[in-house]
């Protein structure tokens, strides 16, 4: 019970300090605004976090929590490569609509200096442990190519959605992410669908 407790304090101040963040910018929200709206404490908030920038690394957490509420609305009967392409459209929907380009801009940038804990390529996320079944299953069913492995699907997926979401930070956001990356996503992993 503790363990559940302690995700949704954490989960509460991310996604309290993500709207705000989107609201209002991540310049313009502090600590304090980020406490009144997840309803915790400040002891809680920095027992979680160091500051309001250890908060940047967090976006990982809300594409998971993202995924995992995908996961449940799944087809089972869906080709798998089209279940790929489901969770690509949504998330990036996502990403476009609550997400500011600034903000993806600096956890893309802090991901590529940072030393210590790179979130976004964590293996023990939601992301790539659902990607995983998923490619497995696709292998299963004849659906995905089986002369490669699961994980090379899943990282050929994984860094076509990095590819593309860093070329939107680049752009400036001139065009719309979830659009392009209807039209690209399966192109880039059409190699990976089993010929039939």
């Amino acid at each position: 019970m503790a363990k559940k407790s302690t995700r949704n304090t954490r989960g509460k101040i991310i996604d309290a300090a993500w709207k705000l963040f989107y609201r209002q910018g991540y310049d313009d929200t502090t600590v304090e605004e980020i406490i009144e709206e997840s309803g915790t404490s400040r002891g809680s908030f920095y027992h979680y976090f160091q500051g309001k920038d250890a908060l940047l690394s967090t976006l990982a957490d809300v594409f998971d929590r993202k995924y995992e509420a995908l996961a449940e609305d799944l087809d089972p009967e869906q080709n798998r490569f089209e279940q790929l392409m489901y969770l690509n459209r949504e998330l990036f929907a996502m990403l476009e609509n609550s997400v500011s380009l600034d903000l993806a801009a600096r956890l893309y940038s802090s991901q590529l200096i940072t030393r210590g804990d790179k979130s976004l390529m964590d293996r023990n996320r939601t992301y790539y442990r659902l990607l995983r079944q998923i490619a497995l299953q696709g292998q299963e069913r004849g659906e995905l190519r089986g002369d490669v492995t699961a994980n090379e699907i899943v990282r050929a997926y994984a860094l076509c959605e990095r590819a593309l979401i860093y070329d939107w930070c680049l752009s400036e956001g001139d065009y719309s992410l979830s659009q392009y990356a209807a039209n690209m996503m399966p192109m880039f992993l059409q190699g990976f669908r089993a010929v039939t």
